[in-house]
């Protein structure tokens, strides 16, 4: 169901439509890991998740919600709210797994409709501080009776 390949998640492979998603936290922060190599990339995620963490958008930032931006004709960035805060509380890391599972199920039904594929490095598992057995289950369950291809990015070692 997850195809896994060496490369960068931003230079997504195959044909049509395609969705990159990553997990963003929930207090505006952008600046480590992940959207590093977004904003490289493209300006307009970084710009579209600090107004709508500034203004709360169309809907609230919060936990679980997704943030779709098209970057380029069918490739969109889901900016997918799955982390709270951005540093250990009491040794429980900033990941939350329920929070991803919800926005991969927004993400999924938005894929389901535009055929497209879904793209990602390992989600919330660098800064997050999650453990990737434990999301690998979600994006199945998020995915696999949507019957969406994902294709998750390992980056070649250096």
């Amino acid at each position: 169901m997850i195809d896994y390949v060496m490369g960068d998640a931003t230079s997504p492979v195959g044909d049509g439509p395609k969705i990159v998603v990553h997990v963003c936290n929930d207090v505006g922060g952008w600046g480590k890991g992940f959207v590093l190599a977004i904003s490289r990339r493209w300006q307009a995620p970084e710009r579209a998740y600090r107004e709508w963490h500034e203004t709360d958008g169309d809907l609230p930032l919060r936990l679980g919600q997704i943030q779709f931006v098209e970057v380029e004709p069918c490739l969109w960035i889901a900016n997918l709210i799955g982390q709270h805060g951005v540093e250990p509380i009491n040794g429980v890391p900033p990941v939350r797994y329920e929070a991803i599972e919800t926005g991969l199920q927004v993400v999924a039904r938005f894929a389901r409709e535009r055929g497209a594929s879904v793209h990602m490095p390992r989600i919330g598992c660098g800064l997050a501080g999650g453990d990737w057995d434990a999301i690998e289950t979600i994006v199945e369950r998020s995915f696999g009776s949507a019957g969406v291809n994902v294709t998750v990015y390992d980056l070649p070692p250096d």
